[in-house]
């Protein structure tokens, strides 16, 4: 059982042709997958906001038709993403009459791309008045919806400078000063020309965090943009939230969304990727042998630095079935991955016993910031992607070899 109850797939098993699944492999369960939708779109359903697939976090795109029916679109960082919501979200969603949203946030666009950016997106969000000088015409013009991201300046975070975009110097977003200054006195009056390009404002600051960050931020922006949301159509939240997570606030969540809408008449948006396959996947390795030096370190076919890499950024320690927490069980180890690098370690785990070659460990909530964020260093190879589908069978979605590793080289 997880931490809400759910009985939890045996991601172990089989293919639906009883061959063993390979390792190392991501397996994504499409049932967690989808109770995870159904709490976003009870959000949805009470409130009004728009929900998006951050693709950033997940881009598992066979669950795409699934995610469409229950979220109102994605949400691009690049061209590859924003193209993919357009043929396997949008694309399926367009012949049953729905309307998929395609939105995107670069904090500065190729004029190379541009033109492809306005082919597949409807909401375009620029990081700076200069690129949405420079884009933002074309993009109305092709009767696109155009955002500005704002800096509101509120950290909330703590221990993770690297992901906070409210940091000193950060690059992301528009502070009110610049905001400001790049209107002059006619634009802070309300009459300026650039204002009127605008059809929404866009903030992203959190993290992995609650509700009550979010009411702090939105306090803040109030208070640095309070000024300019009425002549607004949209605010976007951004992501970070993590509504699925067992305990979150969704109450609290709820009356920020209300407050934006009754206040300023906006429709809201949000950026979740976590939330959407939080606990809803796994890495499935192998143990290949186990090396003695002050402590016993037990070797998988997976790599922390090739393909859970948030492990070693974050940091963080994955949850791994069956274990505990070092000293809390009878055996306690070390797992790394087979890299030359020193530092590809996984964490320290107890078990009940000590684990053997051949073992099967499965580290848990690895559908999020993997796949999407794997490499070949030391030419490793990618893990295959698995399905567990809510029949309850697995079946082996793509599998990787050599020509992936050569194929990015020259």
């Amino acid at each position: 059982m997880d931490e809400r109850g759910r009985k939890l797939s045996d991601p172990v098993g089989f293919r639906g042709s009883g061959e063993a699944l390979p390792t190392p492999c991501y397996l994504v369960d499409e049932a967690l997958v989808e109770e995870n939708l159904k709490i976003l779109k009870g959000v949805t359903d009470r409130t009004g906001a728009r929900i998006l697939l951050a693709q950033k976090a997940f881009s598992m795109y066979a669950l795409y038709p699934l995610i469409g029916r229950y979220l109102c679109g994605a949400t691009a960082s690049g061209l590859y993403e924003a193209r993919l919501c357009a043929e396997e979200m949008a694309g399926p969603l367009g012949t049953q009459g729905r309307r998929v949203e395609n939105h995107i946030f670069s904090p500065a666009y190729k004029e190379s791309e541009f033109g492809e950016v306005l082919e597949y997106c409807d909401t375009i969000v620029f990081n700076s008045w200069r690129q949405a000088e420079r884009f933002g015409a074309c993009a109305k013009e092709a009767g696109k919806s155009v955002g500005l991201r704002i800096n509101p300046e509120c950290s909330t975070q703590e221990g993770h400078a690297v992901y906070d975009p409210c940091a000193p110097g950060s690059r992301l977003g528009v502070t009110r000063e610049a905001f400001e200054e790049a209107l002059g006195p006619e634009g802070r009056a309300g009459q300026g020309d650039r204002l009127g390009l605008l059809d929404g404002l866009h903030f992203h600051t959190l993290c992995e965090q609650d509700s009550d960050a979010l009411e702090k931020t939105l306090d803040a922006v109030e208070e640095k943009f309070g000024g300019y949301l009425p002549r607004m159509k949209w605010i976007n939240f951004g992501g970070g939230h993590h509504i699925t997570r067992p305990g979150y606030d969704i109450p609290r969540l709820e009356r920020c969304i209300r407050r934006m809408q009754d206040r300023y008449g906006l429709t809201v948006y949000l950026e979740p990727g976590e939330a959407v396959a939080l606990n809803a996947g796994y890495l499935v390795t192998e143990v290949l042998e186990i090396v003695h030096n002050g402590i016993d370190t037990v070797i998988v076919d997976a790599s922390a630095a090739c393909h859970m890499p948030d492990v070693l950024e974050m940091p963080y320690r994955p949850p791994l079935r069956g274990s505990g927490l070092p000293g809390e069980k009878a055996y306690t180890c070390r797992i790394g991955g087979p890299t030359c690098l020193a530092g590809d370690i996984i964490g320290d785990y107890s078990f009940d016993r000590p684990p053997q070659e051949g073992d099967r460990l499965v580290f848990e909530d690895m559908a999020i910031y993997s796949m999407v964020k794997n490499n070949t260093f030391n030419g490793m190879p990618l893990p295959a992607i698995g399905l567990r589908g809510k029949d309850g069978t697995c079946r082996i979605r793509k599998e990787f070899g050599y020509g992936e590793f050569k194929g990015r080289l020259s």
